[in-house]
């Protein structure tokens, strides 16, 4: 009798079956890590996300297509700003690390190292980018980390990260570098934009912590990364250094949070397929078998985010108005519980929502009263 498949196998060929026959996965980034951190109560998107489908192409096989990703030009820029930081062995993105955050004396042009991690398949790459980190480390001088690939473990799932780059300082230290391609103004780049690359690095950054953890004595990993951008309206790099402290801890905690993969597989119906091949209907019952946590956020961070919307309306969910909004309304679920509250129809007196709420209603009332009664008055 053949020996049952291992854990991990297992798992692996239920995610394979769930994208359909034939249909590579899609790789987990650390932008969809950040946006799945940014919301760890949807298992929809967990489940989708570790099973590597393709939402893009679900959400239009479903009718709700979402446009997302860069146009093509801005990705060519995108390329060609990188290369230019990282030309010549990197002497100008160290230089910019050095003068942001030190660590070491200053690099010399064509001194420092640049290992090849080239390997077979993601896992080996991983392993590559593992030993490299471990010797750069005691050598004392400055290496770049060219694209290193990084694993994490998400929800009982491997997920394989590719930072822009990682800076060995002398002093052992390690730093993420995240290349972007929109500008830095007199010092500064648009607020959202600079959230969002902190998310992304934090990942990075957790990822590397997880790597440094098996090494003895455990390397640290700097808690600011180093944010490249193109300085004011010309293609000359210039550098920050950003804090991102605050976004690796709700990252960690929030990552913690999930569900593990094998769980909600394990709760699907039996035949359960997410393989846009099959007709519309039977991914609707598909996707609509896993639950969903939609809140506003996701419309600018999850390609399944119209069809979620869609839902949350149809079934009047208070979480369509925003997770501030949810929060305050305690055990009140839907729109139609929250106007039944307000109008003294249903709901306890004493919770604080539906006296807060039944408040609200009153003052509304009053201020339509009276100017009601001012209305027709001239000045």
């Amino acid at each position: 009798m053949p020996d049952p498949p291992k854990r991990g196998t297992a798992l692996r060929q239920r995610l394979a079956e769930l994208r359909g026959p034939d249909v590579p996965a899609q790789p987990l980034d650390a932008r969809a890590l950040a946006a799945l951190a940014a919301n760890p109560g949807c298992q929809r998107r967990a489940l989708l996300d570790g099973a590597g489908v393709d939402k893009a192409t679900l959400a239009q096989s479903l009718g709700s297509p979402a446009s997302f990703g860069q146009s093509q030009f801005a990705f060519m820029r995108g390329n060609a700003f990188e290369a230019k930081v990282k030309a010549d062995g990197g002497a100008e993105l160290l230089r910019l690390v050095h003068g942001r955050l030190g660590g070491g004396p200053e690099p010399v042009p064509g001194e420092s190292s640049v290992p090849d991690l080239s390997a077979v398949g993601p896992e080996g790459r991983a392993a590559r980018t593992s030993l490299a980190l471990r010797e750069a480390t005691s050598t004392e001088g400055w290496t770049l980390l060219d694209h290193p690939m990084l694993a994490l473990d998400v929800a009982g799932t491997p997920a394989f990260l590719e930072p822009d780059a990682v800076v060995v300082h002398p002093d052992g230290t390690w730093t993420v570098v995240e290349i972007k391609s929109f500008p830095m103004i007199d010092g500064s780049a648009d607020a959202a934009k600079v959230g969002a690359a902190a998310r992304q690095a934090a990942v990075y950054a957790l990822a590397l912590e997880r790597v440094a953890a098996h090494m003895d004595p455990a390397p640290r990993v700097r808690h600011h990364v180093l944010l490249v951008c193109p300085k004011d309206f010309s293609n000359l790099p210039t550098a920050s250094a950003i804090d991102v402290r605050k976004q690796l801890s709700v990252t960690r905690r929030q990552l913690g949070r999930l569900t593990r993969i094998e769980d909600i597989a394990a709760a699907l119906p039996e035949g359960t397929t997410f393989d846009v091949s099959r007709p519309a209907a039977d991914l609707t019952a598909a996707v609509e078998s896993v639950p969903a946590t939609y809140a506003p956020e996701c419309l600018a961070a999850c390609e399944l985010a119209f069809h979620c919307r869609e839902r949350s309306r149809e079934e009047g969910a208070v979480t369509s108005l925003g997770r501030s909004v949810r929060g305050e309304l305690g055990g009140l679920t839907t729109v139609a519980g929250v106007l039944s509250a307000a109008n003294g129809t249903s709901g306890d007196p004493a919770d604080p929502a539906v006296a807060a709420l039944r408040r609200a209603a009153a003052l509304r009332q009053e201020a339509l009263s009276g100017g009601a009664s001012t209305g027709g008055r001239g000045c």
